[in-house]
This record gives C-alpha cells, sequence and structure tokens, in this order.
C-alpha cells in the first residue's frame, strides 16, 4: 500500500499519465486486471480547464468505475493552477492532484510548464504551495532529474516541495533535455529518495516487467513504481508486479482469449465514450501495441489500421484467433 497523506492507495502502483494514451476508456479496461493503486488523467492546461473548453472535459471525464484517480495539471502560474486545482475538487471525486514539471515536450514547455519549472526551483517550490493551500486532497508532483545534466535539481527541489506540504514526488530518471533517449538514472533517483524525510518517492522510468519494478525499488530505496508505456502493451503489468512484490510469483501469462477481451474491452468502452469513428481512430493506433505481446501479423495488422466501423472492428477481431493458427502450423 502507499499512504499519500492519510489517503491510502491500495497499491504502490501508478499508471502514467501518456498523453493521447491514457484516457478513460484505457483505465476503465485495465482497472480490473488489478494491482493498480492510482492512475492520472492526461496533463490538463489549467485555463482551458477554468474556461472549461471541449479539449479539457474530455481529459479530465470519468465516472465511478474509475476510481481513485488524480487529475495532472501543467503551467507556471500559482494562483491560475491554483484555481484549477480548486475547481477540479469541486467538481470530481479525486484521489489527488498532481502537478507536471517533467514533461520535456516543446509545446508544453514554451508556456513555462512541465519540465520549464525545474529551470525556476523556488518558482516551482511556490506553485505548489499555493496548490496545496487551495484544495483538501494530496497535492503530488512528476519531475524529471533537472533541465540538463548541468542542474541536476531534483533532490533539492524534492526537499522543498516536502517542506511546502507535497504528499509524494514521482521522479522519472532522465533529464529534459535527454526526452526519452538512453537510460533512466536509478542513481538519481535513489539520491530523491534520501533527500525527502517522510513523503513517499515514486520510481519512473525503464519499468517494463515486474522485475524492472522490483529491481527499482531495491536499488533506489523507491516507495512505488511509475509504469507507463509497458502497460500499452501488456496491461496485465500492474497485476504481475504486485503479485511478485507480495507473493515473490509472477502470475501465469494472459491467453490469447485474455488478451483478446481485453481489446474488445477497451474499444466497447471508447466506443460508448467517444462513439464509432473515434474509437475506430483510436484503434488504429492502439493496434501495434497490442500485437508487441502477441506476435507479428502484419498483413492483419494492415487492415486493421483501416478500420472504419464497429462492425469491422468484431470482424477482425473474431478472425484473428484463426489467423495465429495459421502463423504456427
Amino acid at each position: 500500500m502507499l499512504n499519500l497523506n492519510g489517503t491510502t492507495l491500495a497499491s504502490n502502483l501508478l499508471l502514467s499519465p501518456i498523453a493521447g494514451y491514457c484516457d478513460l476508456a484505457f483505465r476503465l479496461s485495465i482497472r480490473p486486471l488489478g494491482g493498480l493503486g492510482l492512475a492520472y488523467t492526461d496533463l490538463v492546461n489549467p485555463r482551458g480547464l477554468l474556461r472549461q473548453t471541449v479539449k479539457s472535459m474530455e481529459l479530465i471525464e470519468t465516472e465511478p468505475g474509475d476510481r481513485p484517480l488524480a487529475v495532472q495539471l501543467y503551467g507556471h502560474e500559482p494562483e491560475i493552477m491554483a484555481d484549477a486545482a480548486r475547481w477540479c475538487t469541486d467538481h470530481l471525486e479525486l484521489a489527488a492532484i498532481d502537478i507536471n514539471m517533467g514533461c520535456p515536450v516543446d509545446k508544453v514547455c514554451k508556456t513555462n510548464g512541465g519540465s520549464a519549472l525545474l529551470r525556476n526551483p523556488e518558482l516551482a517550490a511556490r506553485l505548489a504551495e499555493r496548490v496545496v493551500r487551495a484544495v483538501d486532497v494530496p497535492v503530488t508532483v512528476k519531475m524529471r532529474l533537472g533541465w540538463d545534466e548541468s542542474s541536476i535539481v531534483a533532490p533539492s527541489l524534492s526537499a522543498a516541495l516536502e517542506d511546502v506540504g507535497v504528499a509524494a514526488i514521482t521522479i522519472h530518471g532522465r533529464t529534459a533535455a535527454q526526452a526519452f533517449r538512453g537510460r533512466a538514472c536509478q542513481d538519481g533517483i535513489a539520491r530523491v529518495v534520501a533527500a525527502v524525510r517522510r513523503i513517499p518517492v515514486i520510481g519512473n522510468g525503464d519499468v517494463r516487467s515486474p522485475a524492472d519494478a522490483l529491481a527499482m525499488m531495491r536499488r533506489t530505496g523507491c516507495a512505488g513504481v511509475m509504469i507507463g508505456r509497458a502497460a500499452l502493451s501488456d496491461p496485465w503489468i500492474f497485476r504481475d508486479t504486485h503479485a511478485l512484490l507480495t507473493t515473490g510469483r509472477v502470475p501465469p501469462a494472459p491467453t490469447l482469449a485474455e488478451r483478446l477481451d481485453f481489446i474488445r474491452t477497451h474499444f466497447e468502452h471508447s466506443l460508448r465514450i467517444r462513439g464509432e469513428r473515434r474509437a475506430c481512430i483510436t484503434f488504429r493506433q492502439r493496434v501495434s501495441w497490442y500485437l508487441k505481446a502477441i506476435g507479428s501479423f502484419p498483413a492483419w495488422r494492415d487492415r486493421f489500421r483501416g478500420l472504419s466501423s464497429a462492425a469491422e472492428f468484431y470482424a477482425l477481431l473474431d478472425e484473428f484467433p484463426q489467423t495465429v493458427h495459421l502463423s504456427r502450423e
């Protein structure tokens, strides 16, 4: 379990807020598999949220089966961030508000949000303090080690964030300049763990299997692990990691039928929430991720990438077991 200022999560495994992927439909699909302690929305612009733009309202959309949930906000203006956080807690049932100090994408950093805040640790701490004072739920922060190798600020900034009341730190073991290149630095994560006194530190970066999660926790001393891209191809990674951490054993891998049932469930949530056209567009993108755990079926994948209707989706999914069978003969 993981404790955030009195809010206890069922596990210490978190789903990373990967932009464009970890939406409501995916979260609703992955939660019943087990092992997930907390999921996040996509990062949300606080000004858009306060204006209640269509995009912002979609990003924070949730329902009772999507619990526990944290909304992740990005920005650099303390009062606007505080107002947006307060709006979220007034209108949504949330376990936490998360402040994004880690996104390295240009369109986020150009607004002085995301990992750009690492270039101004004093502002970052002041912003976090204002958000903490504005809401009654725990406030967490997701960050990177620093803007670049010459400015590793995560340990000192984490200590400052703890001082202003932040309930937990998630640290991705790369700098903003690295983006997703190179290896995540677990020693950097360990230094953040050593820099705080009481609050949990969540490790993030290059966790591709239950064994990776266990190794990260042992090497760094982090209290939990956030998993992102690995969950897109293997939604059972939270179940399996939780089992390894609590029992020392990983359950048997899901069968082909179970994997296809998950794909069907995810599509049906997308269909209900976003409609046929957008559900089909989503699954043109997602099929490659799901095939990573099954095998290489280029002809079937290419047909799936032309998906244009729910009827076509169900026909292709029903055909897939025979495609697998023929490929193995």
